[in-house]
């Protein structure tokens, strides 16, 4: 068991967030697999070693909705980075315990395809399912720890949605 002086010296994880926005302004959001409670997010990732946080960003969405960059445009980016503590009992079972949690870059990306052109059966699979929602919608559904990240990426994106 971790102490709460041990996890607050801990660093975040480097990580890049995706808004995927269809042309109707609904946002992508899907069920987490390993998830037995509602757990909707929007896709993000790890940033690798010397990585750009764009590059990763389609990298990510690539991995998780086999969605293309050529099937997207990138509009916008969080002027900051989003930074959220994980819930406690969660760190020492995330990423071997080496983070606090995660400080996420996020990038709105308008989507440019048709539904079939997502497929989240990839070779990693992340998600159990999917759906396009309105901003408020995905923040009724988001897990409690990512809340506030949420709100803050909705608001900063808000004005293109």
């Amino acid at each position: 068991m971790m102490t709460p002086e041990q996890i607050s010296k801990l660093p975040y994880r480097p990580c890049v967030g995706v808004m995927l926005v269809n042309q109707e302004g609904l946002i992508f959001a899907a069920q987490r697999i390993d998830s037995d409670i509602a757990a909707w997010q929007m896709p993000q990732g790890g940033i690798d070693e010397g990585e750009d946080p764009e590059v990763a960003a389609l990298r990510e969405l690539e991995e998780e909705t086999g969605v293309p960059a050529s099937l997207v445009a990138v509009e916008s980016q969080t002027a900051d980075w989003v930074p959220y503590d994980l819930p406690h009992h969660l760190v020492p079972k995330l990423w071997k315990g080496r983070y606090r949690g995660q400080e996420q870059k996020w990038f709105l990306l308008r989507f440019n395809g048709t539904d079939d052109d997502i497929n989240i059966e990839t070779e990693i699979p992340e998600f159990s399912e999917w759906r396009w929602v309105d901003a408020e919608t995905l923040l009724g559904n988001i897990v409690p720890f990512k809340r506030d990240v949420y709100a803050k990426v909705i608001e900063a994106f808000r004005p293109l949605l």
